[in-house]
């Protein structure tokens, strides 16, 4: 049996726990700024369907359930019994140190694809987890302080042609 496999990061935005809070519970934002996050639907209060790309252009589905809600403070969730990819996590919201926004830390678990194996062939292609959510929470803290992702693409690379 495999070890799942746990992330953990942190950015402060400036911005109020609620403001942070109720953008990231409507659940069909989220693909705004989760770059492999194709779509997110939601079933009812508190079950939903995600799918996102995987590496050589595939997909990986699964349903989750919101497992807890605290207005405010912290979204948690689990995917339901026959996940492509088994998962588990948290979002927390609370006050920055010295008045300086909102800490937003995410937890996620996961059980990757044929384990250690299949996360060292995803990282080959890219699909590194944890630099994945801290450059989706580098998104989210754009897109909530300033309105928009700023992004290079179709910007000239600056080589000769």
């Amino acid at each position: 049996m495999t070890q799942p496999i746990t992330v953990e990061r942190t950015v402060t935005i400036e911005k109020s726990a609620e403001d942070l809070y109720c953008f990231w519970h409507t659940l069909e934002n989220l693909p705004h700024f989760t770059r492999h996050l194709k779509s997110v639907k939601v079933y009812d209060d508190g079950r939903s369907h995600w799918v996102t790309s995987a590496p050589m252009g595939n997909s990986v589905q699964w349903d989750a359930r919101i497992t807890e809600d605290r207005p405010n403070e912290v979204i948690a969730w689990t995917s339901v019994e026959g996940a492509d990819i088994a998962n588990s996590g948290s979002v927390h919201f609370q006050p920055a140190p010295g008045d300086r926004g909102t800490e937003v830390k995410v937890i996620t678990t996961y059980d990757a694809p044929a384990g250690v194996v299949g996360d060292a062939i995803a990282k080959l292609f890219g699909e590194n987890p944890k630099q994945q959510i801290g450059d989706d929470l580098a998104r989210f803290k754009m897109l909530m302080e300033t309105g928009e992702i700023a992004t290079n693409e179709g910007q000239p690379s600056g080589r000769r042609s």
